[in-house]
């Protein structure tokens, strides 16, 4: 079976509660999970979020879209992610960030293919980044990510839990999509008010003409009308996992 995992809570430090900000209505969370609906490929979709009493707001929203709901560690997303994976007997994993309005059904699915016909046990669009900030996803399967969970000892691999695979590409076959174009300098993720206000303005424009509108459809917007891209400027890719990485210890 292959499942979209959606990681999130509302206890962001940069944005507190950006999961449950409106676009055109509904909470991030809400169209995210609208989009990965969308994907052909993906038989499951299971929100993993925390035990905190904040994050029921969240389970609430999950189980109101239809989809599965899992409550784990707060700090350690690794384990959260496996024991979500291994409670519904998920063979493949689709990692979902909840912070990306803009995630492409068309990309995710051209990943989980990729990953399938190659027989990997880890694919992404972000080793040699290519694709928008926020379209990021990551494919892996079941044994790797059982693999990281028992042999992940960094803060940064149980907080990001991708990094233990990727970083192993002796103990795993990895592979990478590209784009056929570099369009990794624009920033469609949400981290910031300015990325909020940029998303709303994007939807305002494409949300009531085609619900999932898509990569390309952004794209022939931008180009419209330049401007927009200026919102949001100016901050640095994975900014998260590289302030972890720079911090990184052993996990305890």
């Amino acid at each position: 079976m292959i499942a979209a995992i959606i990681q999130g809570r509302t206890g962001s430090t940069r944005l507190p509660g950006k999961i449950l900000k409106r676009i055109e209505g509904k909470s991030l969370l809400q169209h995210v999970i609208e989009r990965i609906k969308q994907v052909k490929k993906i038989d499951k979709i299971i929100l993993a979020t925390t035990k905190k009493e904040a994050d029921k707001k969240i389970i609430k929203i999950a189980e109101a879209e239809k989809i599965e709901t899992f409550a784990g560690s707060n700090e350690d997303v690794l384990d959260r992610f496996y024991k979500a994976a291994k409670k519904f007997n998920v063979d493949t994993i689709v990692r979902i960030t909840s912070d990306d309005p803009f995630k492409d059904p068309e990309v995710i699915n051209n990943l989980i293919v990729y990953f399938l016909k190659n027989k990997l046990d880890y694919a992404s669009n972000t080793l040699t980044p290519s694709y928008p900030e926020g379209l990021d996803v990551e494919v892996f399967s079941f044994k790797a990510i059982e693999k990281a969970w028992i042999n992940a000892k960094l803060l940064s691999e149980r907080e990001h839990v991708t990094p233990y695979i990727y970083n192993n590409k002796k103990k795993f076959k990895i592979g990478n999509l590209s784009y056929i174009k570099d369009l990794s300098s624009l920033r469609w993720t949400i981290d910031y008010p300015k990325d909020l206000k940029f998303a709303r303005e994007i939807y305002k424009r494409l949300y009531y003409k085609k619900n999932i509108f898509l990569m390309d459809d952004i794209l022939n917007l931008l180009k419209k009308e330049p401007k927009l891209q200026a919102i949001n400027q100016g901050i640095v890719r994975n900014e998260g996992y590289i302030k972890s990485f720079k911090n990184d210890k052993k996990y305890d």
